[in-house]
């Protein structure tokens, strides 16, 4: 081989690389996104309520047990989706569910409610700044909160009965001892 042969193994070489790339990338969750709040401090916030609410949903809420916050909007189809499993979660009263309705038109978040349900123990009006804070992607997002008040866990997209079962109660009765 010349001097110059080996300029054409570079193409093949490169090839090999993303080829083996892609192929480790086909075994990633893409519903599993990372966040940085993975075991720390949730973040300090205090929301207002939604029109007709006594209290709104602030961190102080958080302290003493674990907890299940969840960010909706009623804009949201996912959300829609995921709203009879956290009405069947509520009734359990297995762990406390926080709602941050985000970024949504407060008259429109109540009429959402109340027409399918409200599983919350609080729900908090966000303008959007609180779910910066929270690392949130887009809505539905619930996390869990331990008796400390520092997150345990985020999950991204629509809960679904099995994500309940096999993680969420789970967690929740390990994080409780």
């Amino acid at each position: 081989m010349n001097k110059r042969g080996w300029i054409f193994l570079i193409p093949a070489a490169v090839f090999a690389l993303l080829a083996v790339g892609f192929y480790a990338g086909l075994g990633i969750d893409p519903s599993v996104l990372p966040s940085p709040l993975i075991d720390q401090p949730a973040p300090q916030f205090a929301l207002p309520p939604l029109p007709g609410e006594a209290q709104g949903f602030s961190s102080a809420d958080l302290k003493g047990h674990v907890s299940l916050v969840n960010t909706f909007a009623s804009w949201c189809a996912p959300c829609r989706a995921e709203h009879p499993v956290l009405n069947a979660l509520a009734q359990t009263k297995r762990v406390p569910i926080y709602g941050i309705d985000y970024k949504d038109k407060e008259d429109v978040a109540r009429a959402w409610i109340a027409q399918l349900g409200n599983p919350y123990t609080r729900i908090g009006a966000d303008d959007g700044r609180v779910g910066i804070d929270w690392g949130v992607y887009g809505v539905p997002e619930t996390f869990i909160v331990d008796k400390d008040g520092r997150i345990r866990y985020k999950h991204v997209g629509p809960l679904t009965e099995a994500d309940v079962e096999r993680t969420i109660l789970p967690l929740v009765a390990r994080l409780e001892r």
